[in-house]
């Protein structure tokens, strides 16, 4: 479904292109947008390096563990099917523990390793877990405390009073991840959501035409 998205946004894109007479246009934005990608791309390694470095060091130091030890009551609400003890329990953690204090940069690999970790324990490769859900679920509530970088953008643009976002962001991040949450359980309890086969329920669901790609 997701191919089939990005393919009509592009066709789409180009055909106004042409018609409008902006062919040129739409080169530029190609090439433009390919570096973009290289250079994201290239970015996204260093950071990945280093705080995924950064993790390892926490786990051969203990601190994970320590973290998952003091924060397992709620963690195993949340997340019942991962053991306490394996990496994607750390993973999760450090992810959060990033997203908490505002550090998008340091957030992101760390959730994609949160996922790869999860993965390990998903029984049906094509389907995501309960687990997967609900970390996926939390990251886009934007659990954030402390918005450090927003707070940093705020500063370098001259602002004269940078963290009194924090009150706002706290309650923000209140009660988004707390729908976020409530939703994701009760829809991990729905039968369509249950399906081993995510396409069959959404045809049962929605009809034949609703089935994903």
């Amino acid at each position: 479904m997701i191919n089939i998205i990005w393919f009509g946004l592009l066709f789409i894109g180009i055909v106004v292109g042409m018609a409008t007479g902006n062919v040129q246009a739409v080169t530029d934005a190609a090439i433009k947008s390919s570096k973009t990608a290289v250079e994201l791309s290239m970015g996204l390694i260093g950071v990945m390096a280093l705080w995924l470095g950064m993790m390892k060091v926490a786990e051969a130091s203990g601190l994970v563990r320590k973290l998952a030890l003091a924060l397992k009551p709620l963690m195993v609400r949340l997340f019942p099917d991962v053991p306490a003890d394996h990496p994607a329990m750390g993973s999760i953690l450090m992810n959060l523990a990033a997203n908490v204090f505002g550090l998008g940069n340091a957030a992101t690999p760390l959730g994609i390793k949160a996922m790869q970790d999860l993965q390990t324990l998903n029984t049906t490769e094509d389907t995501a877990t309960d687990s997967m859900c609900m970390f996926l679920a939390i990251n886009t509530s934007s659990v954030t405390l402390i918005p450090a970088t927003t707070i940093a953008y705020r500063v370098a643009a001259g602002s004269t009073n940078a963290v009194e976002i924090i009150g706002p962001a706290i309650f923000a991040t209140f009660v988004s991840t707390t729908v976020a949450v409530i939703s994701t359980k009760i829809m991990c309890r729905m039968r369509r959501y249950r399906s081993t086969k995510p396409d069959k329920a959404f045809a049962e669901a929605f009809g034949p035409g609703a089935a994903a790609e």
